[in-house]
Formats: structure tokens, C-alpha cells, sequence
């Protein structure tokens, strides 16, 4: 199974679709969202194409492949807009033998981890800085942002198979590259 990943939309429909295209490009089977995804928080600028109602349609024509999560600047109303389960904090996806588990990153995160097997997968976004780890209590993933990258990293996504995970920029380039 493939899954792509994709945090921190912030109601880019731009960036949005650039997430859906790489969807499409990488023929994952399951977008997985990690959060922020219509509002763009009270500490950020407006994100280029941001129009949150455009983000909803965008993505609600994929709700069947959608696997998603709350963010720190999701509402409950954002989440009565969108079709897709996403008012979870976190949720897990059982994959190779493993446990990925999935949240934004603003509860769980390297500093507060979840309980982990050492051979299970935390994958959250929040930072909007990729990241790729293996600790004693367990391994570390972070794909991104799709539209607000920080220090200097490209807009990403991360993509997860066949026990590697990449984080890949808009245009499909290999950005990083991690071994499970």
C-alpha cells in the first residue's frame, strides 16, 4: 500500500491542489491529512489561493481516500464543511506489521511521543520542517507543509511504501529519503 501525506494546507486551494495532483501522479491508495487544513491560524499571513470553502470541494472529491486528523487551527465548523473524518486527534493505520500513527503534532510530537512500539511510526506535521528519525521508542516522520514551509525547506509531501519514506517537493523531486 501506498500513502501520501500531506499537513499544514491552510486553506490554500492552490496548494490544495498541488496536493491532489501529487496524489494523482504518485497513484497512492490513501491521502492522509494531517491537520490544519481550512483556516490559516491567527499567527499566520494568508496563504497564496487561500479560499478554505474551495479547499472543502477540492477535497471532499476524494473523501473515500481520505484519512485525516485535526489540527491546532481546525474547528468544528471547518470540520461540518469537510466530508471526510477529521475531527480526531489522532488516528492509526495499520501498515507492514507496523502501526503509523497519525496526528498533527501540536499533542503528540518528539518531545510528548505516544506510546510506541520501537518498530511503529509517529507521523505528524505541525512544524512544517520535514523530518525523518529512529529513536529507541520508535521511528519519526514529518512531511512538511504543503504551502507554509519553514526554514528554508521547498513546499512537500511525504509519501510512505514498501518501507521507505520520502518527502518529495510539489514537483515529485526526492527531497529526503528514509529507510523503516
Amino acid at each position: 500500500m501506498k500513502l501520501l501525506f500531506i499537513s499544514d494546507i491552510h486553506g490554500s486551494a492552490k496548494y490544495a491542489r498541488e496536493g491532489i495532483n501529487a496524489f494523482i501522479k504518485e497513484k497512492a491508495d490513501f491521502l492522509v491529512i494531517l491537520g490544519d487544513v481550512l483556516y490559516h491560524g491567527p499567527r499566520n499571513p494568508l496563504p497564496e489561493g487561500y479560499d478554505p470553502k474551495e479547499v472543502a470541494e477540492i477535497l471532499n472529491n476524494y473523501t473515500n481516500k481520505i484519512i485525516g486528523v485535526r489540527g491546532n487551527c481546525d474547528s468544528e465548523v471547518d470540520s461540518m464543511l469537510l466530508n471526510y473524518p477529521s475531527n480526531m486527534d489522532y488516528n492509526i493505520i495499520l501498515l507492514d506489521n507496523r502501526r503509523i500513527f497519525i496526528t498533527h503534532g501540536h499533542i503528540y510530537n518528539d518531545d510528548k511521543l505516544p506510546n510506541l512500539a520501537p518498530s511503529d511510526v509517529l507521523v505528524y506535521g505541525h512544524t512544517h520542517i520535514p523530518t525523518s528519525k529512529r529513536t529507541d521508542k520508535g521511528i519519526i516522520l514529518n512531511p512538511g507543509s504543503i504551502s507554509y514551509p519553514k526554514e528554508g525547506h521547498p513546499h512537500t509531501y511525504g509519501i510512505l511504501e514498501g518501507g521507505k519514506f520520502y518527502v518529495k517537493t510539489i514537483n515529485s523531486e526526492i527531497y529526503m529519503e528514509f529507510t523503516l
